[in-house]
């Protein structure tokens, strides 16, 4: 049932119907509508079901019944302007229901099940098969509308969607359903067939209108499917429809379309098109200036005239006129020739453009034979089906046309839809030719398809950042982290963005935020850190930046690296006049309760510190011994493992991480004790001193949402 269900986005909210396709358009803000290659349909006003507002309650019977019959017609007023981007609805609820609604028994059942796991694809699927066996309408059009908040290309249910209103006689809600769902999979064969169909079967074709609608509904589709590798069947029935309404000169004109379209049935078409030129009369396949062109070109190259047949004796008693059988057996041979030759250049003009097809789509064809899922499905691809997607995009990005690009590209997030990396692909290739559609793709990745991916919501932000939407981009992060609490790097992104403005103040107040957010968390001392640090570099007040890490060590006094940042920020001041504050905090570190490997890391850097910096020589002795008291213990407990340890293997921090926390030491030279060794100092200051470095990186990853 999945399987059935498959293709693209727009306005998946019920009543988003942004235009009548029959007037022309391709969908408004479907797939390659964003990117303005093609023009936007008439937009219609939009329908609410079950709104509270000016809608309509709703009639139980049939929706052409003579209930709605009574009505007075509203007064017709002119379509309002499509707005150029609308942002998607993050998670947009159905429209209100109506007090007196009653459902199928069951209904509440399955709708809590789907809305309460709203990405469990199979609640959802089980809801849309119990509405369509209970048979009740607005019960599937809740169900519906809700379904195609999240899973817009699906057009398996568009279709099912769509008959179920027509079973219950609603051709002006019929009509929506197509309009929505072809504006979210404009590239969907099948549902642009069956649209056609459907108009077909309820028009009258009588009417002159009608006529112009169907042909209308047909350049919409091929505009925005034709360029599809699979999109023959369409371009089929449309030479066909109007062969059937006699119209031989615009079957000419779709031939001459598909003949330059790389599809898989190119050389269908070309045969098809042959016979259509040798089976009919030039006149009336041609247009008049290709007719009269093709008639001056071969008088220029004018055909031999065949010998005269000699003329036959008349009967006995009537003389016929001289020359008059001969000439008008010639005038006959000579038009059978003149067309002959019509059709073979004709055909022969053509001739070159179906070679040059031939040749892209042979470029093509491997990669199309790669291609095992086109359609939406939430199970995941095979590796060799996404690899072939990267490859074919980058071949059609590097060789092919702008267009023939953008159709790829929305193939490929219909089948790969729930991939990040294509969505910012996409992005990234539409931003060098159109801010709009970028924005456009944006919008539909993060609104529909990835609600929860913070990398391409990230990439939004910076997007709208760079075209100056300030607003915008503050909107997009502060949404996502409503939707996804708790991620550092959405935070610290919102915090950069303030930065970068001017607005410290903010930039402070979310940090700070976000440490109270997280008090008791190791989370919270990544924000003092942030913080401090901005207080330091950025408002250069040192004594801001020590009040925020010293009250952090208070409430987290064994993170090292806590300690770690405040001795560096300590460090980076005037070290003449900051030696206070900047021993105070090795103090502070060997009282604490850090691990016994990690205070042995900042008493060798005491000393150190001392014998570069430090003023007093009684600190700089007075350190050593009490560092030479730290080496002893730690020998002494590394010479009885075999009397076990006070703490866990796993809790223990190693000596490699505990010198990873302020940089790579090597305190002994032969891993001995250096008060039985003399040279052992001396080994251990070279070395040790060599490795002197504050500066110790920040393990963001412990912290991120791996998604």
């Amino acid at each position: 049932m999945a399987a059935e269900g498959p293709e693209a986005p727009a306005s998946p909210g019920r009543g988003g119907a942004e235009g009548a396709l029959g007037d022309g358009g391709d969908g408004g803000t479907g797939p390659p509508a964003p990117v303005a290659e093609l023009p936007p349909p008439a937009p219609s006003p939009p329908k609410e079901e079950h709104s509270d507002a000016a809608a309509p309650p709703p009639i139980p019977q049939s929706c052409n019944g003579t209930a709605a019959a009574a009505a007075p017609p509203e007064p017709e007023e002119p379509p309002p302007a499509v707005p150029e981007e609308p942002p998607p609805p993050r998670d947009p609820e159905p429209p209100a229901e109506e007090p007196t609604l009653a459902y199928p028994l069951d209904f509440e059942k399955f709708w809590q099940a789907a809305r309460n796991n709203p990405h469990d694809f199979t609640a959802w699927t089980e809801l849309l098969q119990y509405v369509e066996q209970e048979n009740h309408l607005f019960a599937a059009r809740k169900a519906f509308d809700a379904f195609f908040a999240h899973y817009p290309y699906c057009y398996g249910y568009w279709k099912k969607y769509a008959d179920m209103e027509r079973r219950f006689d609603c051709s002006r809600e019929t009509e929506e359903v197509f309009e929505r769902g072809l504006q979210s999979i404009p590239l969907s064969m099948d549902l642009w067939i069956h649209y056609i169909s459907y108009l077909q079967s309820t028009l009258d074709m009588n009417l002159p209108e009608s006529i112009q609608k169907i042909r209308g509904v047909f350049e919409a589709a091929v505009a925005a499917a034709g360029m599809d590798f699979r999109s023959d069947k369409l371009w089929e029935l449309y030479v066909e429809w109007e062969r059937e309404q006699g119209d031989l000169r615009a079957v000419t004109g779709i031939y001459d379309r598909v003949l330059s379209m790389p599809t898989q049935l190119y050389n269908h078409h070309w045969e098809k098109f042959k016979e259509h030129v040798l089976h009919n009369p030039p006149k009336d396949i041609l247009s008049p200036e290709e007719l009269l062109w093709v008639q001056s070109k071969l008088a220029t190259d004018p055909v031999p005239k065949p010998p005269e047949p000699e003329g036959t004796e008349a009967p006995p008693g009537e003389d016929l006129p001289p020359g008059v059988e001969g000439k008008a057996a010639a005038a006959d041979t000579q038009e059978n020739l003149d067309q002959e030759k019509i059709r073979e250049l004709v055909i022969s003009m053509r001739q070159q453009i179906y070679a040059q097809n031939e040749a892209e789509v042979s470029k093509r064809w491997n990669f199309e034979d790669g291609i095992k899922r086109p359609y939406f499905h939430v199970k995941p691809l095979e590796r060799a089906q996404l690899r072939n997607w990267r490859d074919y995009l980058d071949y059609e990005m590097a060789a092919g046309s702008h267009e023939r690009t953008i159709v790829l590209f929305e193939r490929c997030v219909i089948a790969c839809a729930l991939y990040e990396e294509f969505w910012i692909k996409y992005t990234k290739y539409l931003e060098n030719h159109t801010v709009t559609g970028a924005r456009s793709v944006f919008q539909r990745a993060c609104g529909y398809h990835l609600p929860r991916k913070p990398n391409i919501h990230l990439l939004w932000a910076a997007f709208e950042e760079k075209q100056g939407n300030l607003d915008e981009a503050r909107r997009i992060l502060r949404c996502f982290e409503e939707v996804v609490p708790g991620l550092a790097m959405v935070r610290l992104r919102r915090v950069s963005l303030e930065r970068r403005q001017g607005n410290l103040e903010e930039a402070e107040a979310l940090l700070l935020e976000a440490m109270h957010a997280n008090e008791g968390l190791p989370l919270a001392s990544f924000y003092a850190v942030k913080l401090a640090r901005q207080a330091c570099k950025v408002q250069k007040n040192l004594g801001k930046a020590r009040k925020v890490l010293v009250d952090a060590l208070e409430k987290d006094p064994d993170n090292a690296r806590l300690h770690a940042n405040l001795l560096e920020m300590e460090f980076g001041a005037d070290v003449r006049q900051n030696e206070g504050n900047t021993m105070s905090c090795f103090e502070r570190a060997l009282r604490s309760p850090l691990p016994d490997e990690a205070k042995l890391v900042f008493s060798q850097r005491r000393v150190e510190f001392l014998e570069d910096f430090g003023s007093s020589i009684h600190s700089l002795l007075t350190a050593y011994d009490e560092h030479q008291k730290i080496l002893k213990q730690h020998a002494a407990r590394k010479r009885a493992p075999e009397n076990g340890s006070d703490e866990p293997d796993d809790k223990r921090l190693r000596p490699d991480e505990a010198a990873g926390l302020l940089g790579p030491l090597n305190f002994s030279g032969s891993g001995g004790d250096v008060g039985s060794n003399p040279s052992a100092y001396n080994y251990w200051y070279q070395h040790g001193y060599g490795a002197y470095s504050y500066q110790t990186p920040w393990n963001y990853n412990q912290y991120y949402s791996q998604s």
